[in-house]
Order: C-alpha cells, then sequence, then structure tokens
C-alpha cells in the first residue's frame, strides 16, 4: 500500500509539465509585446523626447528580464522536479541546466526580481514629475522589501548550503 502511494505521489509530478509549457506561451506572449511596443515606436523614433526613448528602453529591458527568468523558471523547473532534459547533440545546451537546485534557482528568481524592480523603480524615478510623491514612497519601501528578502535568501542558502555544493 505505502509503495503504490510513493509511486502514485512520484507520477504526478507530471502534472506540472503542462504548467512549464504554459510558462512557455508567456515567453511568447513577452515577445509579441516587446514587438509591439518597437512597432509603436518607430513611426515617432526623430520626434519621440530623449527621456520617452530612455523609458521605452527601461521597459523592453524589463520585458527581456521577465522572459528570461519566464525560461530559467520553466526549464530549472521542468528539470528538477518534473524529469530531465535530453537535449540531443545537435542541439546547444544551456551551462546552466542540471546544475540549478531548487534552492539555486529560487536565490536565481529573487535577483531577477530585484532587477525587474530596479528598472521599474528607475522608470518612475525618470517620470517623477508625472508621479505621485506618496506612489513613489510606496514604489521604495516595495523594492527594498525586494532587497532585503532576496538578501536574506541568499545569506541562508549561504549558511545552510554544504561545501562543494553546486549552484
Amino acid at each position: 500500500m505505502e509503495r503504490a502511494l510513493e509511486n502514485l505521489m512520484y507520477s504526478l509530478r507530471w502534472l506540472l509539465a503542462p504548467i512549464y509549457l504554459g510558462l512557455s506561451l508567456a515567453v511568447l506572449m513577452l515577445g509579441i509585446k516587446f514587438f509591439q511596443e518597437l512597432f509603436h515606436a518607430f513611426p515617432n523614433i526623430l520626434a519621440m523626447p530623449e527621456v520617452d526613448l530612455i523609458l521605452l528602453t527601461l521597459t523592453l529591458i524589463d520585458i527581456a528580464l521577465v522572459g528570461g527568468l519566464l525560461v530559467m523558471v520553466m526549464l530549472s523547473g521542468y528539470e528538477n522536479f518534473v524529469s530531465a532534459l535530453n537535449i540531443t547533440g545537435d542541439t546547444e545546451k544551456l551551462s546552466w541546466l542540471g546544475k540549478i537546485d531548487s534552492g539555486g534557482l529560487k536565490s536565481k528568481v529573487a535577483a531577477s526580481i530585484v532587477a525587474i524592480s530596479s528598472i521599474h523603480l528607475l522608470k518612475v524615478f525618470m517620470n517623477a514629475a508625472n508621479v505621485e510623491p506618496e506612489k513613489i514612497k510606496w514604489y521604495v519601501i516595495i523594492h527594498l522589501t525586494f532587497v532585503g528578502s532576496a538578501f536574506a535568501m541568499g545569506y541562508l542558502d549561504k549558511i545552510t548550503r554544504k561545501p562543494g555544493d553546486n549552484l
């Protein structure tokens, strides 16, 4: 009975596979949004103020970082929790695949969230004339919360990791 229950629970990990596939659709949506932003900007590029161009560039960087985060979570999560990825010899395998455990993945996700939050905060500062001071204060508090959380997670991971463990 116990063995059957354990086998069932182990087999249920495959329920995560469609979720990771769904993340690939989210990457596709981000790609569409990225090129939509570029498409809308090009006709007005010569008339666009420099600040607006910088804000657009920060938006594109934001989209790229979120896309990279999704790919990292999708591939690492699948490999850690569902099944090893069998990449054929003709396909270039990313060097970090198979090396990031769930703790390392959490640290990388936290660092990515801090980077995304930093860019969003920079966008707010670049557009500060149009943002209420109270909102700016809350953006800073939220960003500092992300930074503190990422630091705490990294520190806890460092003190609990055994020497020789890989990310």
